[in-house]
């Protein structure tokens, strides 16, 4: 995995500008900083990437609603969510849905078996409701894809395929400098593009299920 420093250095690199020991050494070098997680965001987003796939695990309490979904942020993404303890799938309700639900003074109660978001915690964290109101503890488990946070300290390490995010931090520098003394920025971006759908296509064949479409 290529550290934040790597990918600004090899970056520079590409752009005939000398190496850096630290991302902060030169008005430039932070600059491509951004540009590398700028490009890191677009990759990111691009695909559900099996290295960002994790599960966020929830103990239920008897009576309580509402549960933090600890270290997401706004960044995941819902694949399934399953009751371990009833060992069955829960899905997706509206809030309004679970609004008409919650109207009544005595809400139904049991094992939960449909979820809905509920807005962010003093944390930033996503938050969901249950349905019905636990009536006591159950294991949930948030399957997702959680995008990570920008990349900050030097040696933080990049999860997601390298060549992608280098290429294209390349390809946005370019564009940003105007000449890069023989290739045009087009051309990075088009290079940024191949590596970024082969790591796609490679990646993808983890996920078969997710990449075929049937018809009904």
């Amino acid at each position: 995995m290529m550290t934040y420093l790597d990918l600004v250095n090899n970056a520079l690199r590409r752009l005939r500008e000398e190496e850096v020991a630290s991302i902060a050494s030169t008005t430039y070098s932070k600059m491509v900083g951004d540009f590398v997680n700028d490009a890191k965001k677009m990759v990111e987003d691009a695909w559900d990437w099996s290295a960002l796939r994790t599960s966020v695990l929830i103990t239920t309490e008897k009576d309580k609603v509402t549960y933090v979904l600890a270290g997401t942020q706004d960044k995941a993404k819902a694949l399934d969510v399953i009751n371990d303890t009833s060992d069955g799938f829960m899905s997706y309700q509206t809030r309004h849905w679970f609004n008409q639900q919650y109207l009544p003074t005595t809400a139904v109660s049991g094992s939960p078996i449909f979820y809905t978001y509920n807005g962010l915690d003093s944390a930033g964290d996503t938050q969901i409701d249950l349905y019905p109101k636990p009536d006591g503890e159950y294991k949930i488990r948030y399957n997702c894809v959680m995008r990570k946070e920008e990349l900050k300290s030097e040696t933080d390490k990049l999860r997601i395929p390298s060549q992608p995010v280098l290429h294209l931090t390349v390809a946005l520098l370019a564009r940003e400098r105007g000449e890069t003394g023989g290739t045009s920025a087009p051309e990075y971006f088009a290079v940024a593009d191949r590596y970024l759908s082969d790591a796609i296509a490679l990646d993808a064949q983890k996920h078969p299920e997710e990449t075929i479409w049937y018809t009904p």
